[in-house]
């Protein structure tokens, strides 16, 4: 019996020393158990796709980083070494962009912030019992930490329940994601100002004061959240507007070539008549030609819908430079065999190499006799379990001495100087391809084509 007081006492007294060895000595179970519930919302919030193995490494190298940090470097700077791997780790394990894992290191410590606080006050005014009195008691600090953890996971089964995520990061422009970065490390730099004081003088604080300053917080991060999804909504609808417009010209585009057409039908097919009459069969031939031509350019142009290029950035892209090509009197031929879906590979990084290459096709079809440029999207091809998707684009050229190897150079260029061109689209694509693990460019030519096959793998 006097054992059991003996603990109850050691347990209901605060004791720094016996905390300490609870939550950095013992306190590994409590780790797994933080950093579980912390992976689990900040996957949900973020929408982050994982496997359990990825959930399984982000979750032991966390913990073990923590365990390191706090036993080799004093505070705050095992905070500090925490702050700037956690991030890293985020990214390393799931794949996320810096914004992600940024935003993945400030919810949760927010988030933990504004509930220690709260439970903090709480337990002060109803034990009675000062701030520094209820951390240090290691009763009441185990069920203030436990109670932190249970409301995390229970804000992760309701953001998950409700489907609430902030996925609308990856829609934003680049200019956009620079504000947004600077907003939060700004915002993440005042809050650990407002909670370092809110600490400092919890003590001597009302509960008003401190439930205020609280809800104040979360008032600002729900306002910028929210004014954050209103100008992504808004980018999202002007983009909508502009692959509209484009998909009504070349509708339009579709519709004149039928219309004129289908008014010269009764033509075509008495001039038909009048090369089978003659038995003018080589004359056929190059009418048959001239009309297959017509076909083509409405067939590339039913080629040119957002059903069938599904991503918006490929979209406005491929029909942006093919009406470019049409007003420079170039043949563009479209053919997609492929759902746009299934690639894996960056829209940005996507659409910066086909904006290049097919800059690079236009510039060339210009200057050649046949102005043709043929657009091609073809795959899956399987070999050794590696599925491969081709993008090929080739046109006609004029300069048939172009140096193949020297093409990617930066400043070499098969142009005329006059033209301004410093030879540096083909130099930029290959420094995205030697970024890219995933992504290679073969460059061949004959008497009539220059072409470049962008290849795709999917593990």
């Amino acid at each position: 019996m006097n054992l059991l007081q003996t603990i109850w006492n050691l347990l209901t007294t605060p004791n720094e020393g016996i905390v300490g060895i609870i939550f950095n000595n013992w306190g590994i179970p409590l780790v797994f158990i933080e950093i579980s519930v912390t992976i689990l919302l900040i996957t949900t919030i973020l929408n982050l796709s994982y496997t359990k193995k990825q959930f399984a490494i982000s979750v032991l190298s966390l913990a073990f980083l923590l365990g390191i940090s706090n036993t080799i470097l004093p505070k705050p700077y095992s905070v500090y070494t925490i702050a700037i791997l956690y991030p890293l780790v985020i990214t390393l394990v799931f794949k996320a962009n810096t914004i992600k894992a940024f935003l993945a290191q400030i919810i949760p410590t927010v988030i933990s912030a504004i509930l220690e606080t709260i439970y903090c006050k709480l337990g002060s005014a109803l034990f009675n019992m000062s701030y520094e009195e209820l951390l240090l008691t290691p009763l009441s600090r185990i069920i203030i930490v436990l109670l932190i953890y249970t409301s995390i996971y229970l804000i992760y089964r309701i953001i998950k329940y409700y489907k609430v995520n902030i996925a609308f990061i990856e829609n934003i422009s680049k200019k956009n994601k620079i504000i947004l970065a600077l907003n939060l490390f700004f915002a993440f730099v005042a809050i650990c100002m407002q909670f370092y004081m809110i600490g400092f003088f919890i003590s001597n604080l009302p509960v008003a004061i401190t439930l205020i300053s609280t809800i104040s917080l979360i008032a600002y991060f729900s306002i910028s959240i929210y004014s954050l999804l209103k100008t992504a909504k808004l980018e999202e609808t002007s983009q909508s507007l502009e692959e509209a417009q484009l998909y009504n010209k070349t509708l339009k585009l579709l519709h004149d070539n039928l219309r004129i057409f289908k008014h010269d039908f009764s033509n075509i097919m008495q001039s038909i008549e009048g090369y089978i009459v003659n038995k003018d069969m080589d004359g056929l031939a190059e009418y048959y030609k001239g009309i297959k031509n017509e076909c083509n350019n409405s067939n590339n142009l039913t080629a040119l819908s957002p059903k069938l290029i599904n991503d918006p950035a490929l979209y406005s892209l491929i029909a942006s430079k093919y009406l470019l090509a049409e007003e420079s009197n170039i043949t563009f031929n479209v053919s997609i065999c492929v759902n746009f879906s299934d690639i894996k590979v960056s829209p940005y990084i996507l659409t910066r190499i086909l904006g290049i290459l097919l800059d690079n096709a236009i510039e060339a079809a210009k200057t050649s006799e046949e102005k043709e440029i043929c657009f091609d999207v073809s795959g899956p091809f399987k070999n050794s379990n590696v599925k491969k998707y081709i993008i090929s684009i080739q046109n006609t050229y004029s300069n048939k001495d172009v140096d193949l190897e020297r093409i990617r150079e930066k400043g070499y260029t098969s142009k005329n100087e006059e033209e301004g061109s410093h030879g540096l689209g083909l130099w930029e694509v290959n420094k995205i391809l030697k970024r890219s693990k995933n992504l290679n460019l073969h460059t061949t030519k004959n008497d009539k084509y220059f072409k470049q096959d962008l290849e795709i793998f999917d593990n």
